[in-house]
């Protein structure tokens, strides 16, 4: 798993986090090495350091956490992305599972928190998009238990 930032991050904890992300305050990672790298990207654009950090992630008896997982771009998944962006943390989960608002995605949500667009069509334009996933661990006890940090590249 990884996790892209501007240092390194080997002690990850949840109070950094920013508001209004797609699945609310967490610490957020991917398991697609190529989408990390170009998140890192941002970084370097601002004239930042940019830093690869890589984690070995392993749940040992799922059915002790509070695990919410969404599959597609459906109106589940854009009703809680929408109340998270609100500032709203929706539920009380473990982790968050599902697919990032990247860049197309979101011209698509943001015409929808606008109201230029209903839901059934925001919908509409989502069904062609295939989820980039993203994991948004969002208790300490997962990340201290389930989490471990292996190593941290500069990009």
């Amino acid at each position: 798993m990884y996790h892209s930032s501007n240092v390194i991050v080997d002690y990850p904890d949840t109070k950094h986090s920013r508001k209004y992300l797609d699945f609310g305050c967490g610490f957020y990672l991917t398991s697609i090495y190529d989408q990390a790298v170009r998140y890192a990207q941002r970084f370097k654009r601002r004239g930042q350091a940019a830093w690869l950090n890589t984690y070995e992630f392993s749940i040992v008896e799922e059915e002790q956490w509070n695990i919410k997982k969404f599959d597609t771009y459906d109106k589940y998944w854009l009703d809680f992305v929408a109340q998270c962006r609100e500032g709203k943390d929706v539920g009380d989960f473990d982790i968050i599972i599902g697919g990032i608002a990247n860049d197309r995605v979101i011209i698509t949500l943001d015409r929808y928190f606008m109201g230029e667009i209903s839901q059934e069509e925001a919908l509409g334009f989502l069904r062609f998009e295939k989820p980039n996933i993203q994991y948004c661990i969002r208790s300490e006890r997962m990340l201290n238990q389930c989490l471990t940090y292996i190593e941290s590249e500069q990009i």
